[in-house]
This record gives C-alpha cells, structure tokens and sequence, in this order.
C-alpha cells in the first residue's frame, strides 16, 4: 500500500491546487461585468449579427480524424522505443492497433469528413461546376430539351 502513496499524495495536491485557484479567482476578480466582456468573443471579429446556421457535421469529422490521428501518435512512440523487446507479439498487436485506426479513417472518409469545397463533375461543358450542398439548398431545374439530364442553366448556346 505504502507504493501508493505518492500517487494518492498527487491526487491530493491536484485536488488543493484547483480549489485554492478557483478560490482566489473568485476572491481576488474584479466584478464589473459589461456588454463587451459579456458578448462572445472569436478570432478578433465583433458578432453583429446571430450566427446563420451550425458548424456543418463535416467540421467535427475532421476534428475526429485529428483525435484518431493524435491517439495513433501517443500509442506509436512507446512502440517505436520498445519494439525489439515486444517482438512478434508487439507486431501484431500494433497491426491490429493501426487496422482499427485505418478503418475508423475509411469510415470518416466515406461519410465526407475530407470533401470540402466545390465538386468537379465532368459534363459536356467544363465551365459548369456542381458546389456542395445540402439538398434543402439546391434549386431544382428541370431539364431542356437541348440535352438531356442537364439543367436549363447548364445547356450550350447554340
């Protein structure tokens, strides 16, 4: 048990830190709370308006790739450093740690989290480009005669 202890002694003193600091802040702050200090603050730019919308769920999948990523880098290094005492066990169990990482990464791709800006389709006419979209966004046109499966909009000039 006595093994323990400078653990337990850590926890203590972690748990003593964050209640003094956050009874200091609360003693020692000054209170004078405004319209400024109070309005939400990013990247120097003053809000004048509500925000339109939400993040898209894109933006959080490429946060994902980026934990997924960091997790693979915290668990590599021991690895690297250690790897000729692991031996074939350590391989594979690497392999497998790196499969599921890969795999997770396939599935963030195939639900979009990297496909961002506009979308190339290739058509009869290179000029036209299809943008990204949600589907609610999009306005549907229907097709000329001129040729078929493409918008009126798109259609050559003849």
């Amino acid at each position: 048990m006595g093994q323990y202890l400078p653990i337990l002694a850590l926890g203590v003193l972690a748990v003593v830190f964050c209640a003094l600091s956050f009874a200091a802040s609360r003693l020692m702050a000054p209170r004078r709370p405004t319209r400024a200090k109070n309005a939400p603050y990013e990247c120097g730019i003053v809000a004048q308006t509500e925000i339109p919308e939400r993040f898209p769920v894109r933006f959080f999948l490429v946060a994902m790739i980026f934990i997924v990523f960091d997790v693979e880098i915290v668990f590599l290094y021991p690895w690297a450093v250690t790897h000729e005492a692991l031996g074939v066990f350590g391989l594979v169990a690497i392999g497998i740690f790196s499969f599921a990482v890969f795999e997770s990464f396939l599935y963030l791709i195939s639900k979009g989290a990297l496909d961002w800006g506009p979308l190339r389709v290739p058509r009869a006419d290179p000029s036209v480009d299809a943008a990204r979209t949600t589907a609610g966004t999009i306005r549907r046109v229907p097709p000329s005669d001129s040729e078929p499966g493409l918008p009126a909009s798109a259609a050559p000039v003849s």
